[in-house]
């Protein structure tokens, strides 16, 4: 099928963002079809196999950012999952803690609105759709971010069936506040760990982008798509290319 290929390139590096900007809206027929139940058992072997493999690793994070700074190892934050329903989102806290969030709610509005000039005087200069000049991170918290370490949390929140391994990445309540009724379209899928939008550009595409990435996502959704983004996924981590 034509969405199966055209959302097969943007996972191997070969879709143009700036292919022609007509917009398909969700269509969850194959996403919730007969092979959605696949896609849940996998969620939940995968993600109970990764906690068991990087249990370790979730100890060592947990007391590196305990004796870094004061406050809960987990940042928990409410998020919005499938079809707007929120949910208690897991990370490692990467911030000093009780930070004010006026700092993030400022980008997040300038990211969706799409002023470029505006992101870019938050980083300096660097055009880039991700708030690298936070000055709430902390030492670890800035490394944690740099390789995901901090996201590992989730998998909680996929065994739960708040999130899947793959999907869009699930809004923060406020950041809707500046939607247009077509970016909800992204919200019709549980919200994953990764997705198409990370493995597509990251911190380099718009958010307009994203969202068409999201819904693409949705529209062409397969077991073979999720797997073939899974595997992407690895060397876009390992290089450390940042999110927002």
């Amino acid at each position: 099928m034509k969405e199966d290929a055209a959302a097969f390139a943007v996972v191997s590096g070969d879709y143009a963002l700036t292919s022609p900007k007509l917009f398909i809206p969700a269509d969850t027929t194959r996403y919730y079809g007969p092979y959605g139940h696949v896609k849940r058992a996998v969620d939940v072997l995968l993600a109970t196999a990764m906690l068991v493999v990087v249990s370790p690793v979730l100890l060592l994070i947990a007391l590196l950012v305990k004796q870094s700074s004061s406050g809960p190892v987990l940042f928990v934050q409410e998020r919005l999952g499938r079809d707007g329903q929120p949910f208690k989102f897991y990370k490692f806290r990467s911030m000093a803690h009780n930070s004010d969030d006026a700092i993030h709610r400022q980008f997040a509005a300038m990211f969706i609105n799409g002023d470029k000039s505006g992101c870019a005087d938050s980083n300096e200069g660097e055009e880039v759709f991700k708030l690298k000049k936070d000055p709430r991170i902390t030492a670890i918290g800035a490394l944690l971010r740099r390789t995901s370490l901090d996201e590992l949390p989730q998998l909680f929140n996929i065994i739960k069936g708040e999130m899947s391994l793959v999907g869009p990445r699930p809004p923060i309540a406020y950041e809707i506040e500046n939607y247009q009724p077509w970016h909800m379209e992204r919200l019709k899928a549980v919200p994953g760990l990764t997705g198409l939008w990370q493995v597509s550009g990251r911190s380099s595409v718009s958010f307009e982008e994203m969202v068409r990435l999201d819904v693409r996502y949705i529209n062409s959704w397969s077991p073979m798509l999720d797997l073939k983004i899974l595997l992407k996924t690895i060397p876009v981590v390992l290089k450390g290319t940042g999110g927002y």
